[in-house]
């Protein structure tokens, strides 16, 4: 990986486009944030807060530049997050499948995970589930703060279990103890960017205004529909390439309520979960964040770290019932690659090529989805305990039949 960056001016490699990233933008909002202010009228700042302080720390680094320390603190991180699934890995009842998928997996997305800082919001959310069963307090924290990083890892507080649990280590009521602990870790860190910094909550008024990126499910549909005669075109805007022209609004729209459909059956599923194992936290935050990318208006690359991240803590549990949806993720990691950065201009121009590649990485992305709830919600359903009468033997002339008690007794008179 780190000899694609240093090589990354190829065309395969996209001309450099994958670590601009780093040395122009992330190193400009350094510049911003160091001031003391987020760069509230730039409309490529989409990012809570806590992101600032990310990208504030290649700055505490000495004796490197900014890109140097970058990618020094990502593979640090990487590091740490392989080191957490192989301990997890090695307890009893627990595989290192977890640590392999992760080591395995992330170079799939050639050089891009060292010039994003995906794998930092990754940690955050892979260190809160880890946590789990030795400090729900922990697990909350972790979450609070990967949250106020880039939001999603607030998910994997959604299959933290109900009540008091049995046979663990954990005290008092999890969900309670993880959401109360988020909610004040979120809420003083926040507390904390809005007194120290200028315009904190500018990234929303970004956010919201965003379109259909051409790697979403949305914008695959519309990619199409070019080739039907539908009018639209690409433009670059928001820091992505987007879809403009009729219908697009729509689409955006149909997103938004797949979104919050999602959502809702996430609810349901808590609601109705009766059973839960040591993994059905994990398994549940892999299936919520795989749900919310696939419905999302964005699909961009980085993404895949972090579903290749909650699948390889599944896979740390020999219970969890992810196995087959992490294999998907991995072919759908793969061919992320090739449309980006290998491809990119094929999936920009909507060609057949670029098309069908979109088609192929958002349709194992969907089948994952669906596939991860239904193992998920069936997993955790009741199963209703039936006792079956033993059976009786049948009776033979001159001897008497047994009574059903004196069947399940058997013939022990010892």
């Amino acid at each position: 990986m780190l000899w694609l960056l240093v090589h990354n001016n190829e065309r395969v490699l996209g001309h450099g486009a994958v670590a601009r990233e780093v040395w122009r933008l992330y190193f400009h909002w350094y510049g911003v944030l160091s001031h003391g202010a987020f760069p509230a009228h730039d409309t490529l700042w989409q990012y809570p807060p806590g992101a600032g302080a990310v990208l504030l720390a290649p700055g505490l680094v000495p004796g490197l530049s900014y890109f140097q320390a970058f990618v020094a603190l990502t593979l640090a991180t990487d590091a740490l997050i392989t080191a957490a699934l192989a301990r997890a890995g090695t307890r009893p009842g627990r595989t290192l499948l977890g640590a392999a998928l992760w080591t395995g997996g992330l170079p799939l997305l050639l050089h891009l995970p060292l010039a994003r800082y995906d794998v930092v919001v990754t940690a955050l959310a892979v260190l809160s589930l880890l946590t789990l069963s030795r400090s729900t307090r922990a697990c909350g924290v972790l979450a609070a703060l990967g949250a106020l990083v880039k939001v999603w890892p607030a998910l994997v507080l959604l299959g933290v279990e109900r009540g008091r649990p049995t046979r663990t280590a954990w005290s008092g009521r999890p969900t309670r103890t993880a959401w109360t602990w988020a909610a004040v870790t979120g809420g003083m860190t926040l507390a904390f960017f809005v007194l120290a910094f200028r315009n904190p909550l500018a990234f929303l008024r970004q956010q919201g205004g965003r379109g259909v990126q051409i790697e979403s499910l949305g914008g695959t549909a519309l990619s199409l529909s070019r080739h039907a005669g539908w009018p639209g075109r690409v433009r670059y805007q928001y820091g992505a390439m987007e879809l403009v022209g009729p219908h697009v609004h729509a689409v955006a729209t149909a997103s938004l309520v797949l979104t919050a459909a999602a959502f809702t059956l996430l609810l349901l599923w808590r609601v109705r979960a009766r059973r839960w194992t040591e993994a059905t936290p994990y398994d549940a935050a892999l299936s919520a964040v795989l749900l919310f990318t696939v419905t999302s208006r964005v699909i961009s690359p980085q993404y895949m770290i972090w579903l290749l991240g909650l699948a390889a803590v599944c896979l740390t549990s020999r219970h969890t019932t992810q196995r087959p949806v992490a294999a998907l993720v991995v072919t759908a990691t793969a061919l992320s690659s090739v449309a980006y950065p290998a491809f990119y201009s094929e999936v920009v121009g909507c060609t057949w090529t670029g098309c069908l590649l979109m088609l192929a990485r958002n349709g194992l992305l969907a089948a994952a989805a669906v596939l991860s709830l239904t193992r998920l919600w069936r997993a955790t359903r009741r199963r209703t305990d039936t006792v079956s009468a033993p059976s009786v033997p049948r009776s033979h002339p001159g001897r008497p039949r047994m009574s059903v008690a004196a069947a399940s007794l058997g013939d022990d008179r010892s």
